[in-house]
């Protein structure tokens, strides 16, 4: 049987690292991204993983893009929601827009990818579903109030949801990653980030590729019994 993965935000990063683990274990996979075409394309180039376009804070974009990925590819059995943005600042000067977008990509976006596979994977008796949060989800950080706000929904989102569709043979969990060797934190200042990874017990910044094993475990014929869980990826920097 065909196994289909959609990844959000699935051509850069961590995304790309879970969309290439994921074709390498045997999944047929669907990327989707935002914003530069040029890069979508080689991607597909390089991985030849197919590419959507649309914006995971647009539900009907959302809707629409699904139903394009499962024409195409085929009904999606296997969701990772790791499109995410950051818009840091302090509370006090952060704008509503600012407020607004990370929330809308971060958290609302998991109901909007959700809710249009969840039918067919509790008709079908089963479902993975991985939700991509963030430490800063579970310890919170300074300048992050939008970003760390959304973070900590996707735990409480996955809790709830997990409870709704365990019967039905769909599991729901989320991985929760440290600070990750990605374009995104090479771009900190080096003496901050020497700061950062001070903190981190076991020394270093985490790789994506440990991400992606860790959301192929998930999705794996000995996950069946793990849902309503949070993984915690961060080299033992935060601890609960």
């Amino acid at each position: 049987m065909t196994k289909t993965a959609l990844v959000t935000g699935g051509t850069r990063g961590i995304g790309k690292a879970i969309s290439l683990a994921l074709k390498e274990a045997g999944y047929t996979v669907a990327a989707n991204y935002a914003g530069n075409d040029d890069a979508a394309r080689a991607f597909t180039d390089e991985t030849g993983i197919a590419t959507f376009k649309w914006s995971v804070a647009d539900a009907d974009a959302c809707a629409d893009g699904i139903r394009q990925v499962e024409s195409e590819v085929g009904p999606v059995d296997f969701l990772i929601n790791n499109a995410g943005i950051t818009r840091d600042g302090f509370m006090h000067k952060m704008s509503v827009d600012h407020w607004q977008s990370v929330i809308e990509t971060n958290l609302s976006s998991l109901f909007y990818m959700t809710k249009p596979v969840l039918e067919g994977m509790r008709e079908r008796g089963f479902g993975r579903v991985v939700n991509i949060s963030s430490i800063n989800g579970q310890a919170g950080q300074l300048g992050q109030t939008n970003y760390s706000a959304a973070k900590a929904g996707v735990h409480g989102f996955t809790k709830a949801l997990a409870q709704e569709v365990a019967r039905k043979g769909v599991t729901v969990n989320t991985i929760a990653p440290g600070y990750i060797n990605t374009d995104m934190v090479a771009a900190v200042p080096e003496k901050v980030l020497e700061g950062i990874i001070a903190k981190i017990p076991v020394g270093r910044l985490g790789e994506a590729e440990e991400i992606a094993q860790a959301v192929l475990f998930l999705c794996g014929p000995n996950s069946g019994f793990i849902t309503g869980s949070c993984l915690s990826l961060n080299g033992g920097q935060h601890m609960f």
